[in-house]
C-alpha cells in the first residue's frame, strides 16, 4: 500500500491512497487543479483514479467531485443515504454502495458510522495482504463497538481537529464551538490521543493526524498531546506526523 494526504483542513480534505496497483482518492474536498497538480507531484496521472471513496457530503469533502466525475472513470464508493446527498452524481453510473463490506478483488473495505452533524457519515479501514489503514475523520467520538475494526493497524489517519483551550478562547461563535465540542462535532487533540493509546499496537507503523484547524490548533500542541499521553500510558511510539491544508504529506509505503 502506498498513502500520501494531498491536503486537510477545514478547506478540503483529499488523500491518495494505491493497494495492489488500484487508485483511490479518500474524500475529494480542495478543487479538481490542485488534486491533479499534487498528484502529478507524486507521478500519478489524476485520470487513472479508480475509486473515490466518500465519507460525508460536506463541501470540505466533495467540493472537487463533480470536476472528477467529469474528468475520470472513477467509481464512486458511498452509503445509499449519502448517493441522495449529493446532487452530483444523482445520474453517475459508476456507483458502489458500501453500508458495511465490500470486497474490490483482494481489497477490503470496512465501513462504519462515524458521528457527525451529516447524513450517514462514515469512517473506513481498508485491507489487503494483511496491510490495514484506517481513516478516522469528522467524528465526535469513536464508539467503543468499531475498535474491533481499528485495533493494530499499520496506518492510522486520525482526526486531531482542535485544542480544546485553544477552541474555547478563540474567535468562533458560541453554537460553533458548541458544535465542534460535541459528540456531533470534531475529536479534539486530547480525544484523538486517547483513543490511539487504545488502538495502535506490534503492527501500527505510522500515524497522520488529520483535519487540525487552522484557528484552534497548532502542530506542536497536536504533536505535544499524542506524545504525552503515550507517554502517560508507557506507549514508545514516536512516528507521528502532521498533515497541511496547502501541502502534501511524505509518500508512506508499507
Amino acid at each position: 500500500m502506498k498513502v500520501c494526504v494531498l491536503s486537510s483542513g477545514s478547506k478540503g480534505n483529499v488523500t491518495y491512497l494505491e493497494v495492489n496497483n488500484k487508485k483511490f482518492l479518500l474524500d475529494a474536498g480542495r478543487n479538481y487543479k490542485y488534486i491533479k497538480d499534487t498528484l502529478a507531484d507524486i507521478g500519478v496521472n489524476v485520470c487513472d483514479i479508480d475509486y473515490i471513496i466518500i465519507s460525508h457530503n460536506h463541501t470540505d469533502h466533495i467540493s472537487a467531485l463533480k470536476k472528477l466525475i467529469i474528468n475520470t472513470n472513477a467509481t464512486i464508493i458511498i452509503s445509499q443515504k449519502q448517493l441522495f446527498e449529493i446532487e452530483d452524481i444523482n445520474d453517475y453510473s459508476h456507483i458502489l454502495i458500501c453500508e458495511d463490506e465490500i470486497f474490490i478483488d483482494d481489497i477490503k473495505i470496512i465501513s462504519f458510522k462515524s458521528s457527525h452533524d451529516a447524513v450517514d457519515a462514515r469512517n473506513f479501514v481498508i485491507e489487503s495482504n494483511n496491510s490495514k489503514i484506517g481513516y478516522v475523520t469528522d467524528t465526535g467520538y469513536v464508539n467503543t463497538k468499531n475498535f474491533k475494526y481499528l485495533k493494530n493497524l499499520d496506518v492510522y489517519l486520525f482526526e486531531s481537529n482542535h485544542d480544546i483551550e485553544l477552541l474555547q478562547h478563540g474567535p468562533y461563535p458560541k453554537w460553533l464551538k458548541t458544535r465542534v465540542l460535541s459528540d456531533n462535532g470534531h475529536l479534539s487533540n486530547n480525544a484523538a490521543s486517547f483513543y490511539l493509546s487504545k488502538l495502535i499496537g506490534d503492527k501500527t507503523k505510522k500515524i497522520i493526524l488529520i483535519h487540525l484547524s487552522e484557528t484552534n490548533n497548532l502542530e506542536e500542541i497536536a504533536l505535544d498531546t499524542i506524545s504525552n499521553t503515550f507517554l502517560e500510558y508507557n506507549i514508545d511510539f514516536h512516528n507521528i506526523i502532521c498533515a497541511r491544508q496547502n501541502e502534501k504529506t511524505e509518500v508512506v509505503e508499507f
